[in-house]
């Protein structure tokens, strides 16, 4: 972004964007505090902070009936009082939330939860999430099984699909020693695979469960156009089942995915880290849902 102009005086309501991966919920909450506030604050006067012709577009925003663009970002960010360090990350929702492309959508995230005063406010324990909100970080745990690894940033960055830089290597071997999740073996030097005990809050593990599977997502899209259709198994089944076939469906993904994990991991020879993805949602509203 730009650099910005002082931001206006306003007065502090006390919504902070670092509560927010919702940009337009940011806005709704910062609305309802400046209304309760400031009884004369509304949709006019925030128009007129921000240098907007349409008196009533904070409330298009807010319901979702139009976007934000560059330069509109940057005016909301002058109404709200924003100063450089929460401009940027304000943007960065609206990024996040206005993406028309996984990529898109990914970057967004990664920098989102790149920032420390997000990972503060969601009280959310910061190796743990970057782990969960990089595809690489379980790839390169997976790829020292192989009996040929070699600790070496350079190395690890070129043996994956895409490609990543050495130093987002070094950050993940680094990442990945802390948690526990590769040792380091007393006898050989060598880094092994470890099996630690990982939990936290729902809120991070959803938060980061999301991101990788939209990484992931991403990644089996790119297989497409670079990776050879001998080396992959790309499938869709498109039907029309009842609430419960459905759920038997869910069930016994559930029991696949378990055996592959029990057959896999018996595996003592592997020589290619894979992924799999599977994907069980609806594509229509059921009739419940589709009643006015």
């Amino acid at each position: 972004m730009a650099a910005r102009k002082q931001p206006r005086p306003t007065r502090d309501v006390g919504v902070r964007v670092y509560d927010f991966l919702d940009y337009r919920a940011y806005l709704r909450a910062y609305y309802e505090a400046a209304k309760r506030s400031r009884p004369s604050f509304s949709f006019r006067l925030f128009s007129k902070l921000a240098g907007l012709r349409s008196p009533n577009f904070l409330k298009l925003v807010m319901d979702g009936e139009r976007n934000l663009g560059p330069e509109s970002i940057e005016r909301f960010a002058d109404a709200l009082g924003l100063g450089a360090p929460e401009a940027e990350f304000f943007g960065d929702l609206v990024a996040f939330s206005q993406a028309e492309t996984i990529a898109d959508k990914n970057r967004a995230f990664e920098r989102i939860a790149a920032s420390r005063r997000f990972r503060q406010a969601r009280r959310i324990d910061g190796e743990l999430f970057l782990y969960l909100s990089h595809w690489y970080n379980p790839a390169i745990r997976e790829l020292a099984a192989r009996d040929d690894f070699q600790e070496d940033p350079r190395w690890i960055a070129g043996q994956l699909l895409p490609r990543i830089t050495p130093s987002e290597a070094a950050e993940a071997m680094k990442l990945l020693l802390s948690l526990g999740l590769l040792v380091r073996d007393d006898a050989s030097g060598r880094v092994l695979r470890g099996e630690p005990t990982l939990t936290t809050e729902h809120e991070v593990r959803s938060l980061g469960a999301a991101a990788f599977h939209r990484q992931m997502l991403e990644r089996a899209a790119q297989s497409i156009d670079v990776v050879p259709r001998e080396q992959r198994d790309l499938c869709a089944l498109t039907v029309c089942v009842s609430a419960e076939t459905a759920a038997v469906v869910k069930q016994r993904i559930h029991e696949f995915r378990e055996a592959l994990t029990e057959l896999c991991d018996s595996d003592a020879h592997g020589r290619v880290v894979y992924q799999l993805n599977v994907q069980w949602f609806p594509l229509s509203l059921s009739k419940e849902d589709g009643k006015s």
